[in-house]
């Protein structure tokens, strides 16, 4: 996106950071953009566990809005609107069989 913006300098020094840890950055293409990150789909799995956007946050040392923001990222790609649809839509990334009522 730095690139993208004509922001050179801020994307090498995220490029230098990324490396530093060990880490790549994903290539979006279309065919990915529906895709959830990983930590999207850490937190879509305690969500779906019944804990709450503090609960959430307090063990991924986050805030309870940042919590929100990876929610809504999560039930616009899935096209989720309700917490409770996180297991049975998810099922396959979660690793669960969705509900078993």
């Amino acid at each position: 996106m730095f690139t993208a913006a004509g922001m050179e300098a801020f994307a090498e020094r995220a490029a230098r950071e990324l490396r530093a840890t060990g880490e790549t950055a994903r290539r979006r293409t279309v065919e990915t953009s529906g895709d959830l990150t990983p930590r999207e789909l850490q937190i879509a799995r305690l969500a779906s566990e019944g804990l709450t956007n503090p609960e959430i946050g307090s063990r991924l040392f986050m805030s309870p809005r940042t919590v929100e923001y990876h929610l809504r990222k999560v039930f616009a790609k899935r096209g989720i609107v309700s917490r409770t649809e996180i297991r049975t839509v998810l099922a396959d990334d979660l690793g669960t069989a969705g509900p078993t009522s």
